[in-house]
């Protein structure tokens, strides 16, 4: 698949999806694109970028994942950086770190994640909440600072 093939398919896996301040979920997935290319990502974790939530959303499923035309190092970089029910955050980290491409796919997710602006809008206990489970991950993956 094409990097314009990978977003469509991305953006109509999303349809109809927000994200936690309500806004199109499509926008968080061409930020996370481009934070991974703005960091010298390649065009597969560019990829994993628009895909990076898509079997965690059940936007679309492991099986898709596994048949769609993308490099093993693709589909291998968005298992990487799919949640896993009842998973420790320790585990989650640790495969992540494993998986070559994935830490940089993770570091822009959460930098957008994080982003003050987003998190502005929020109510105080949430946007508490979701700042320290995003710095406990930035730590745990290594990225401080």
């Amino acid at each position: 698949m094409t990097l314009a093939q990978v977003e469509a398919a991305a953006r109509a896996a999303h349809t109809g999806q927000t994200d936690k301040v309500g806004r199109p979920y499509a926008e968080h997935l061409r930020a996370v694109a481009e934070g991974v290319r703005a960091r010298g990502g390649d065009e597969e974790q560019i990829a994993a970028a628009w895909l990076h939530d898509a079997v965690e959303d059940d936007a679309l499923s492991a099986q898709w994942l596994r048949e769609a035309p993308l490099s093993s190092r693709t589909k291998d970089i968005v298992l990487a950086v799919t949640k896993r029910a009842g998973e420790p955050p320790e585990a989650y980290a640790a495969r992540i770190l494993a998986t070559p491409g994935a830490l940089l796919v993770k570091e822009s997710d959460l930098a957008h994640n994080a982003d003050p602006a987003r998190l502005a809008v929020l109510d105080e206990a949430t946007r508490e909440r979701l700042t320290e489970k995003y710095a406990r991950m930035r730590a745990l993956l290594g990225l401080v600072g």
